[in-house]
Parts: C-alpha cells; sequence; structure tokens
C-alpha cells in the first residue's frame, strides 16, 4: 500500500486535475486506487440535500475503488471561503484522529490512496494547525503541484522549502500549465528542475475551465507512474 499527499503552490493551481491525472495512470497500470478530500468548503447541495464537492465527484470519477463518501471526504462545507473558516461557521472542530482513520480504512482497500490538501501547504485547519499538521499525523510523502504563471518560482521554492522542513519526504513535483501567457514558462521551468531536488513527475497542458479533466495521462507523465507504488 502506498499513499501520497497531495498539496500546492496557492488555491486554483490544478491540485485535483493533478490528483485525477495521477489516479487514471495507475488505475490504467492495474493498480486499486482512491482519491481523498479530507476537507473541503464551497460545496452544492445535492436535490437530496447532501453536500456535494466537485473536486470529490472528480476523484470519484479517476478512482476505481468505491468507498463511502464519509472515509473519502470526511469534513465538507458549503461556504465558498476557507476550510477552517467555513468548520468554525458551523461549530466543527476538524479532528486530525478522525481523519487519519478514515485514511487508514481506505488504505485497508487500496493500492495507494491520493490525498488532496485543501489550498496550500499552510492552509489552515484552525487557529494552530495547518494542511502541513494534517500531512505530518498521515505521515505521507508528499507530490507538489506548481501552477505555472508569475511568481511561481518564489511560491514553489517557499513551499519546497517547508515540506522539508517539515521533516517529510518530497516524492516529487507536478508543473501545471494555469497561465496560457505565461512569458518565458520553458525558462521558469528550467529553474525548477534545476532547483527543486525531487523529481519533475509531469507537465500539465493548458486547460480552460470546461475541459479541465480532458487530459491524456501519457501526454502529462510520459510513462506510468509506477515509482509511485511501494
Amino acid at each position: 500500500m502506498a499513499g501520497y499527499f497531495i498539496t500546492g503552490t496557492d488555491t486554483e493551481v490544478g491540485k485535483t486535475v493533478a490528483t485525477c491525472a495521477l489516479l487514471g495512470a495507475l488505475v490504467n497500470s492495474g493498480h486499486r486506487v482512491v482519491g481523498m478530500k479530507p476537507v473541503a468548503s464551497g460545496c452544492n447541495r445535492s436535490p437530496a440535500g447532501e453536500l456535494e464537492n466537485e473536486d470529490v465527484l472528480a476523484h470519484a470519477v479517476a478512482s476505481n475503488v468505491q468507498a463511502e463518501r464519509a472515509l473519502r471526504n470526511p469534513y465538507a462545507f458549503e461556504p465558498p471561503i476557507s476550510p477552517h473558516l467555513a468548520a468554525t461557521a458551523a461549530g466543527v472542530t476538524l479532528d486530525l484522529d478522525l481523519l487519519c482513520d478514515r485514511y487508514t480504512q481506505l488504505a485497508e482497500i487500496a493500492d495507494v490512496v491520493l490525498v488532496e490538501g485543501a489550498g496550500g501547504w499552510l492552509a489552515p485547519l484552525d487557529d494552530s494547525r495547518t494542511m502541513a499538521d494534517l500531512a505530518a499525523a498521515l505521515g505521507l510523502p508528499v507530490i507538489l503541484v506548481v501552477g505555472l504563471r508569475l511568481g511561481c518560482l518564489n511560491h514553489a521554492m517557499l513551499t519546497v522549502k517547508a515540506i522539508r522542513d517539515s521533516g517529510l519526504a518530497l516524492t516529487g513535483w507536478i508543473a501545471n500549465c494555469v497561465d496560457p501567457g505565461m512569458a518565458a514558462r520553458d525558462a521558469n521551468l528550467t529553474y525548477l528542475d534545476t532547483h527543486i531536488l525531487a523529481p519533475r513527475l509531469g507537465l500539465i497542458p493548458y486547460l480552460s475551465a470546461d475541459k479541465r479533466f480532458e487530459f491524456n495521462q501519457e501526454q502529462i507523465f510520459g510513462f506510468l507512474p509506477e515509482m509511485l507504488i511501494k
């Protein structure tokens, strides 16, 4: 069994697209995989009155292990605000022990569990804990998604340092072309390839919002990510 924590250099950098691409590639290589979104805000009400998150729904489509939503998405909130604010507004305290237990249950039925964080590495869970604390509690190596746009070099290197300082392993990173008009994109990629001391796992081409899941895993990765199976 293997598990990875997917984080990003910011919000809206393509963590869900990267997670789904990895899930699909692992499914295609014959593994049992499932995605987990421990905390999600910005959820919609289903006709039945249940809170549904589009990232969680995308994970379900890309995964081949069926699991209860309570395991895949233990905390769901309606307001499209930071999860710690949404939890506070709902009178909920995010329980790391509960999240670790739900992860363990998923890990018992899958070869690989990909856990997608919310926001960036230090996005808060409450006044004292962040997504980094969740990753540490799970004890998972990290995959970083870098949104290629102006400012990404600083954001990427700060996040890499924060991950290293946490004591967790950085397995690799994925570049996502979120800005189709980014100047000197290739030069930025070269800098990141040189300075992030972990392999670049893939490059996601620019995908418009309405086509963000219309990708080819082989085009992104160039290989089936067997290195992610321990």
